[in-house]
């Protein structure tokens, strides 16, 4: 197959010299592990301390990873990256809250994401995370099959609500909705939750997508007994494929427990996982629905190879590609180029609620092997280039 993602120009075709010089600074800082957290320690302390930063985080990282503050801010972004044919996934990344008003925000937003998605072409998911409609105890109790109290128990009940709440208003505007995955010891409980939508509303085709971290060993056996389920009960699986970004936490919880890690033994166990599952997928694509979210270029490729391979067309509904916004720009915009249907997550949110989104993309970058060196070395080709075509 050509290889595709070295062709620069097309890659990074919508930045201009700033915006292109900005990324190899912040990609060059990222490369540094000590920097990274000191930068994440001053950051965190000069945001609690309330210091003057935010202006000084917007106009570098938050510009680079981020649509803007607020879903409108984002459409500029979505409009721009849609003329080369990319897609964007509207996320609203404000993580880590715990009242019921701040639940019921995310709730609103979240279907207001779903009118965007019904109006705009361009817009072709929604998305939401388990932990911003309930608390991360409540799925981790349920999770751990303990008895909830009355109290707890009404909460969960609403949770509930909150996700059939989305689920109906995705299906009766037929949007497909993404699901994100957490960690392990809160997913078994969001994984059941996600099952019950996946059952009321994918009846006709796939709607509702859960996401399969396939860094955890146990994924693709659970894809394959959620696979006889839906058999049986006749509904389509969505699945959003990743590797999954919250290995360093799930392996000193494994630790400090004292119980095996749910994690893959290597990276490479964990990339022939994910093919795995990828794989399996696209031979039970007249059941499923699959949104392959990577940034690495040889499952891309593999991915290409199986859509030839099937026969399927390139735009085919059923088959996305899913990058960061931010990131990886040289598989996006290169997919895009040559006809496949490719997203970007396009996060929002206030500077501050956003942060801890922020430092898990640089601590991501600067963990993965070859990801921040292969992200500079295209844009000096690109800068490069351009010196010549001066």
């Amino acid at each position: 197959m050509e290889k595709i993602f070295n062709n620069t120009q097309v890659a990074f075709s919508l930045k201009s010299d700033t915006e292109l010089e900005r990324a190899y600074f912040l990609f060059k800082l990222i490369a540094s592990e000590p920097l990274v957290k000191i930068g994440t320690a001053v950051t965190n302390f000069a945001l609690k301390a309330h210091l003057p930063v935010e202006s000084l985080i917007r106009a570098t990282v938050f510009d680079h990873f981020c649509g803007g503050t607020t879903e409108d801010d984002c459409l500029t972004v979505v409009d721009k990256m849609f003329t080369k044919g990319v897609s964007s996934v509207l996320d609203y990344s404000v993580e880590g809250k715990e009242e019921e008003a701040q639940f019921d925000a995310a709730l609103q937003m979240t279907l207001k994401t779903i009118d965007f998605a019904k109006e705009k072409l361009a817009i072709p998911f929604a998305v939401f995370k388990p932990t911003g409609f309930g608390r991360f105890y409540l799925y981790e109790k349920i999770g751990e099959k303990k008895p909830l109290t009355s109290e707890e128990q009404a909460e969960w009940n609403r949770v509930v609500e909150r996700f059939d709440t989305v689920c109906k208003a995705a299906h009766d505007k037929d949007v497909a909705l993404l699901i994100d995955g957490e960690e392990s010891w809160m997913q078994d409980a969001a994984d059941d939750l996600v099952e019950q939508m996946m059952e009321k509303y994918n009846k006709q085709k796939a709607i509702v997508f859960n996401t399969l971290q396939m860094y955890r060993w146990d994924r693709l056996d659970y894809l394959k007994r959620l696979h006889q389920r839906a058999i049986e009960k006749g509904f389509y699986i969505g699945m959003k494929i990743v590797r999954g970004a919250y290995m360093e936490k799930e392996n000193a919880r494994a630790e400090e427990k004292g119980y095996p890690t749910p994690i893959c033994p290597s990276k490479q166990a964990t990339d022939e996982n994910y093919d795995a599952a990828v794989d399996y997928m696209m031979k039970h694509i007249d059941k499923m629905a699959v949104f392959a979210g990577t940034h690495n270029e040889d499952s891309s490729y593999k991915l290409m190879n199986l859509i030839d391979k099937n026969n399927i067309s390139k735009n085919d509904d059923r088959v996305w590609f899913g990058q960061l916004y931010g990131m990886s720009d040289n598989i996006s915009y290169n997919l895009a180029e040559n006809g496949y249907n490719v997203a970007k997550y396009l996060p929002f949110g206030p500077v501050r609620d956003v942060m801890p989104y922020l430092i898990r993309r640089a601590e991501e970058n600067t963990s993965v092997a070859g990801q921040t060196s292969r992200e500079l070395n295209l844009i000096k080709s690109e800068r490069e280039r351009r010196k010549l075509h001066k």
